[in-house]
């Protein structure tokens, strides 16, 4: 958002491209294969169609060497910047080591772009301002909300909290209206110190 964005992208590239993606069971890695043969291709089809559509891709996870990481379907920590909302890459969800960074210009459009994205899983917001973070918690149309957490994920035994079109199976279970007893929002804090959940 705003002239933070050069900042935090430099940071991500550098953090991207010394991800550590080993076998599963190795105890220093960050993130293990992915799931098949057929989800690594589907993988790299979105790299490539992000810069198709015109994204700058800042770091590049085909290339990842996979050498002494054992069996598997290994891909690299891939980052893309200045997407925008048409491109594929940003509208449909890409279930691999793939950051789509989007451009803002202030907290306004950041809460717009969220809002009115088909999808509604997750999301964060980075923030040392208490004011920032109520309003956003507030504004934001998403099932689990992260303040200063970098994944919004509750623990087990909160309902999963997405809305529109993040749910599971035809029934939409797993989505806000599955069981009435179900809050509809998990929200996820660090306010310093500390990981708080609460619903």
């Amino acid at each position: 958002m705003g002239d933070v964005a050069d900042q935090v992208v430099e940071k991500l590239a550098a953090r991207a491209k010394v991800l550590r993606s080993k076998a599963a069971w190795s105890r220093t890695r960050e993130m293990g294969p992915v799931v098949s043969q057929e989800a690594l291709q589907r993988i790299k089809g979105y790299i490539e169609s992000g810069v198709q559509e015109g994204a700058d891709l800042v770091v590049d996870g085909r290339g990842f060497d996979a050498s002494g990481c054992g069996e598997g379907f290994f891909i690299g920590g891939t980052l893309f910047d200045n997407v925008t909302p048409d491109m594929r890459i940003y509208k449909e969800e890409i279930f691999g080591p793939v950051l789509a960074c989007v451009r803002v210009k202030d907290f306004a459009e950041a809460v717009q772009l969220v809002n009115a994205h088909e999808f509604g899983n997750g999301v964060a917001c980075y923030t040392r301002d208490g004011s920032v973070a109520r309003e956003f918690v507030r504004r934001i149309q998403i099932g689990m909300v992260g303040i200063n957490v970098p994944i919004p994920v509750p623990m087990a035994w909160h309902g999963f909290g997405g809305w529109k079109s993040s749910l599971f199976g035809d029934m939409q279970r797993m989505a806000k209206k599955a069981c009435a007893s179900t809050p509809d929002r998990s929200l996820s804090c660090n306010a310093g110190g500390g990981h708080a959940q609460g619903r």
